[in-house]
Parts: structure tokens; sequence; C-alpha cells
């Protein structure tokens, strides 16, 4: 096949994983912590680590960028910009760290380290990220945030990833297959 029509092939796939991406999030999306109800779980993420795992951690930075916006612009307006820049944080850094052992060396037990210790990276940029942006997207204080640390945040966050990496997980093989073809 010619370089150009295989480039054309990966910017269709990616399209298409990107478009999944946002339709996972606009129908399944739910709060899994009542006492936070802003942080909710949607499956977005699965779609994007798996471009990661098949593609390298590039794509998966590319894909979340775009994935971030179209999602913050439409099913998560509310939001706003700081919504975008979480989603992009926390999915790139998911992306980047489950994606490199893999890339490396792509047997499962890399795949099944680098998605751990994703979901782990992934969990510790977002309790970061929450003391930061949530007092200015909630208008609270640091204070209020932090308290939430430990007993709301980093568990949703690990909660997340850990079903989005067992989901990208079971998925990869009979995508990998299709997106080989």
């Amino acid at each position: 096949m010619e370089k150009t029509s295989e480039k054309t092939i990966v910017i269709a796939r990616l399209g298409v994983m990107a478009a999944l991406s946002v339709v996972l999030a606009a129908l399944f999306h739910f709060p899994l912590f009542p006492a936070a109800s802003f942080l909710e779980y949607d499956p977005a993420d699965i779609p994007i680590l798996l471009v990661a795992l098949i593609y390298g951690p590039g794509a998966g930075v590319l894909l979340t960028a775009i994935v971030s916006v179209i999602q913050g612009l439409t099913v998560s307006a509310s939001g706003g910009f700081i919504g975008i820049l979480m989603h992009f944080l926390a999915t790139s850094c998911f992306c980047v760290v489950a994606s490199i052992p893999y890339q490396k060396n792509k047997t499962t037990k890399n795949m099944v380290i680098g998605l751990i210790l994703g979901a782990v990276a992934m969990a510790a940029v977002m309790c970061v990220c929450n003391l930061i942006f949530t007092p200015l997207y909630m208008h609270v204080p640091v204070s209020v945030v932090a308290g939430m640390i430990w007993p709301i945040i980093l568990p949703f966050n690990l909660l997340k990833a850990c079903i989005n990496a067992v989901a990208a997980f079971l998925l990869f093989r009979p995508l990998k297959n299709v997106f080989e073809r």
C-alpha cells in the first residue's frame, strides 16, 4: 500500500475513534460519588487509550486534544476551558504513560504494566489539577478541594482509570486485528 494511502487510512481511523469517544461521553456519563456530582464517569477515554496503544503516545495525545475540545464545546460544555484543560491533562498523561511500555516491547505484560502505571499517573495528576482548577471552577477555597482529595477525588480517578484500562485491555486484541488490515 502507498504511504499516502496508509496515512489516509490512519487519519480516517483516528477520526472514527474521536467520534466514538465523543458519542460515548454523550451517551454514558454519570457521577460515581454523589458527594461530588461534578466528577462524572464516562467511557470516552477507552477509544483514546486504544489509539495510544496501537499507534503510540503521540497519536493518543493528538486524539486527546481533538476530543477534549469537541467534548468541551458540546457534550461537556458546562466545564468550559477548565474542563477541556483538565480532560486533556488527565487523558494525555494516561495515554503517554500507558502506551510507552507497550511500544517499547509489545507484550501483554508490558501492556498491563503500562495500563496500571497510566491509571496511577492519571489519578495523581488529577489530584494536583483538582487542587489548582476546581477552586476556580467551583468558586471555593483550596482547603475545600483539599479535603476532598483522599475521600473522593483520588478514589474517583483511580476507579475511572481502572474501568477504562480494563475495557481497553479487553478490546485491544480484537481492534488491533481490525486496525492492522
